[in-house]
């Protein structure tokens, strides 16, 4: 929480700065303050503690110190002085996707709007267009933002709320007497966004639970509190909801409340067809209760095996359970690599040797080192010289480790004709080849599914970057034809990536289940810009679960040497 808290700080300090127009290296040392703190795996004020703060990417003595205020005071006092020069409510501008800091101080400054409702009637009435710098197109992508705000209000990401989750659990454990604890509910299906926290809890002391539960540091407001329910919203505004149920309804109520609403009501009506009656306390067979300790025994009382959560959406999983067809899931032991991550060699923070030393603690065998190409120089596109470089140190250190090896790779931009950032002669070289687009995302659907189709078809290309391109909340999927893109990419044997930073999350689970079904090679990739960051491959880990992946349909499964057959295979 206090790594969230301090993030948070920093990010709107640097949004402040930005609409106050202040110095661009200012504002961007706070945004990467917010990302180093944001993606740590260990609790900064731990770190304050053991003086390990200025040993963190991109935190001086100055930052160091302004964290320690934040730890010390629950604020910073420059965020607070910029709050009195700019109204804090223009922060919510910036997360309307189209809407840059620049353009929130211009609609500011000439119309005073610091609404949602303001800004959404003003380009109604096309008083935005009319702004130097301005015009109807971009009238039309703030509206579009604005919608995208909207449908995105009270869901958040699962990588926001995951880690909170499961911090509410750890402390639940330490302070309360329970016998069992688990998150349910869509955050236990694994869905890419979350409304609330579910929590189920077996205890022979329900009220001693719930008291712990309504005095966590973690809560802000006790909406109602009761021995079997209680109901907080915790200090980031999301709600919780805590059960205590009884012993024998365990497996009972955490199906009931893992379950979707179609799911359940499938269920539901297969236990109808067998003469009984499920619900959240058991299964019953008239006023006999027949089944409910664990989901194991309620599923076979309706002839079906366990279902694992992240299946449970009714996409045809009771219909596969029925004739035992049910798919052994990819599991998280089953990966050994992970195919995306940037270094210091492009945009990303840790040095090769860092991520070298990530993927030991992390149990992997290797990563594919996959820097930005040379054109896109806002991400620290690398030149040819220093590709070579790189390809040379990896070989140092690949030379030396037994436990993990680096891969030579490159995410390398699909150019607006179609063409790589690449020469050929020099992607010969690159051991794996990535392709992405970063740029001209507001071509038509024909433009960019061309553009994807011409990269896989390149022989030299081996997997196409989170295909869909959007970023949840803030961007929605660029215009482009997926089922070519399917065909394609099965017609030349080539992978699509599963990004797993947890705001891509692209592909996305229904994709990754056509992929399943068409025998389309997956890889997952961190897209890691920081070492904590690859930490992430458990979200791509979920997307391939909640698309019916099995471990044959995930490279990243595969050995070093079984990879790099793969790789070598596609240039023959």
């Amino acid at each position: 929480m206090k790594n969230k808290e301090v993030a948070e700080i920093f990010r709107k300090t640097a949004q402040l700065l930005e609409i106050k127009g202040d110095n661009p290296y200012r504002i961007r040392a706070y945004e990467r303050a917010a990302q180093t703190i944001e993606a740590l795996t260990k609790d900064v004020e731990e770190l304050a503690r053991e003086g390990k703060l200025e040993k963190l990417p991109g935190i001086g003595a100055d930052l160091s110190s302004k964290i320690r205020e934040i730890l010390r005071t629950g604020t910073l006092s420059l965020y607070e002085e910029l709050k009195k020069e700019i109204p804090p409510q223009l922060l919510t501008f910036l997360e309307i996707p189209g809407l840059g800091p620049k353009k929130v101080k211009a609609i500011y400054e000439k119309y005073g709007i610091t609404t949602i409702e303001e800004l959404e009637k003003a380009c109604l009435q096309h008083k935005i267009a009319r702004l130097p710098g301005f015009g109807l197109k971009t009238e039309e992508n703030i509206l579009r933002g604005i919608k995208l705000f909207k449908e995105k209000t009270g869901r958040r990401p699962l990588g926001e709320v995951l880690p909170l989750a499961e911090e509410v659990v750890r402390l639940i454990k330490e302070r309360a007497p329970i016998n069992h604890i688990e998150v349910a509910g869509s955050i236990r299906r694994r869905k890419e966004t979350v409304k609330d926290i579910d929590v189920l809890i077996t205890s022979t002391k329900p009220f001693e639970v719930m008291k712990v539960v309504s005095e966590l540091p973690l809560v802000e407001e006790v909406i109602a509190f009761g021995e079997t329910k209680t109901s907080v919203r915790l200090k980031t505004g999301i709600q919780m909801d805590v059960r205590v149920v009884e012993p024998d309804s365990w497996g009972a109520a955490l199906a009931y409340f893992t379950g979707s609403k179609a799911h359940n009501i499938r269920v539901r009506e297969l236990a109808l067809e067998k003469g009984l009656k499920i619900n959240e306390y058991g299964v019953f067979r008239g006023d006999e209760k027949i089944a409910g300790k664990t989901e194991e025994e309620v599923y076979a009382t309706l002839g079906l095996p366990f279902i694992p959560p992240e299946l449970r959406e009714d996409r045809g999983e009771i219909e596969a359970a029925l004739q035992g067809r049910l798919p052994k899931l990819v599991s998280y032991e089953d990966i050994q690599g992970d195919g995306h991550v940037h270094s210091k060699y492009s945009d990303g923070m840790a040095s090769l040797e860092e991520i070298m030393a990530k993927a030991e603690e992390m149990g992997l065998s290797w990563v594919a080192i996959c820097d930005h190409s040379q054109g896109l120089k806002v991400a620290g596109g690398v030149p040819i010289e220093d590709l070579f470089k790189k390809k040379k140190r990896i070989e140092e250190l690949n030379a030396r480790s037994h436990k993990v090896k680096l891969i030579f790779g490159a995410e390398v931009d699909i150019l607006s004709d179609g063409t790589l950032d690449y020469p050929e002669e020099v992607l010969k070289e690159i051991d794996f080849v990535i392709a992405a687009i970063h740029t001209g995302f507001q071509q038509d659907e024909k433009q960019i599914t061309q553009r994807i189709v011409s990269a896989l078809k390149h022989p030299l290309v081996h997997a196409i970057s989170h295909p869909t391109g959007r970023i949840i909340g803030e961007r929605e999927p660029y215009a482009v034809n997926m089922d070519e893109i399917l065909k394609t990419a099965k017609e030349y044997g080539k992978a699509l990536e599963i990004n797993a930073y947890y705001k891509r999350l692209d592909l996305n689970d229904i994709y990754v289940k056509a992929c399943v079904e068409m025998g389309i090679p997956l890889i997952i990739g961190t897209d890691a810009h920081m070492t904590d960051q690859m930490e992430h491959l458990r979200f791509g880990v979920a997307v391939a679960r909640r698309g019916w992946a099995e471990k044959k349909d995930i490279l990243n499964t595969l050995s070093y040497d079984k990879f790099m057959e793969w790789i070598k295979s596609l240039r023959e």
